[in-house]
């Protein structure tokens, strides 16, 4: 999306503010306000774009990665998740909010296509930028003033520099989730998927990421078992924690783990997310041993 979005002029008094403040109110309150839309919508834009790059079956880390297919797909996938998280009906165009038909638009650059049919209809606009983690979400009615003069082979027209001043912003610059393996070395990926089983990928997941929460999603990728939680927490010995514990790695859920990941000075975790950390003393090492711990290995200074 491009840096230098104009500021919104959908205020009292403009043309299209009574039905889009509507629609952004019934869109609000379906999402249990604003605050739960912004952290599912985020969520699910990530969860979107992350099941079609498919890096622990593909090895691919990026959006860039794609085949053309794969990234119109993801404009499916979000208009699919989004009616599914907001529970709207399927309609004439995309969905149906108030009785108005309303098309839901996705991309993954800074601009979107209107279709013909969509020209003086409601459309909900969403877009994601990769680089700089950050999300939108946006209301518009795609008045043919508000669109480009010029169009593409299947008449599709964006929204003109002007019209984007006409957008009623829900989310504007709002931070997302990174895409977590753009953020790990390639090397280490390798390191981490060339286990021979899941608790190896888990147990080397945390090895090389450490200090870091990582989501149950992720961790979820890397095993590719059912029984991952039963693993990740301790398993009679065998468990991804046991083998860790014996490198003298604390593998800590923040659901269980909470008050010995704020003692040890952790990032705070989530009740979905874990993280691991090797001591760097004894005192370290003692505090976990309280907290129903023990480590086999001396803490490295």
């Amino acid at each position: 999306m491009k840096k230098n979005v104009p500021a919104s002029i959908v205020t009292l008094g403009h043309p299209d503010h009574a039905m889009l403040a509507s629609i952004a109110d019934e869109i609000t309150r379906r999402a249990s306000g604003s605050d739960a839309l912004a952290a599912k919508f985020s969520a699910m834009l990530r969860q979107c774009i992350d099941d079609v790059i498919m890096t622990p079956k593909t090895g691919r880390r990026s959006y860039d990665d794609l085949e053309k297919t794969e990234k119109t797909y993801i404009g499916t996938r979000v208009e699919i998740e989004l009616r599914a998280m907001l529970r709207l009906p399927k309609g004439r165009l995309d969905t149906v909010i108030l009785g108005h038909d309303v098309d839901i638009k996705n991309t993954m650059g800074s601009n979107w296509m209107i279709p013909t049919e969509a020209v003086d209809h409601p459309c909900i606009l969403v877009a994601a930028d990769e680089v700089r983690a950050q999300c939108y979400l946006g209301l518009i009615i795609a008045r043919p003033e508000y669109l480009t003069l010029s169009q593409n082979k299947d008449a599709k027209k964006s929204v003109s520099a002007q019209g984007f001043a006409n957008i009623l912003w829900l989310l504007l610059h709002h931070p997302y989730p990174h895409n977590f393996w753009r953020t790990v070395p390639p090397d280490a990926i390798d390191r981490i998927f060339s286990g021979a089983s899941g608790n190896l990928r888990m147990a080397a997941l945390f090895r090389e990421v450490q200090r870091r929460p990582i989501t149950r999603d992720v961790v979820a990728a890397v095993a590719q078992q059912q029984d991952f939680m039963r693993r990740i927490r301790s398993d009679k010995g065998r468990g991804t924690r046991d083998h860790l514990a014996r490198e003298g790695i604390l593998l800590l859920s923040g659901q269980y783990d909470a008050p010995l990941i704020a003692a040890l000075g952790l990032p705070k975790c989530s009740g979905s997310e874990f993280i691991s950390y090797r001591p760097t003393s004894q005192a370290q090492v003692d505090l976990a041993a309280q907290h129903g711990i023990a480590l086999a290995a001396a803490p490295q200074t």
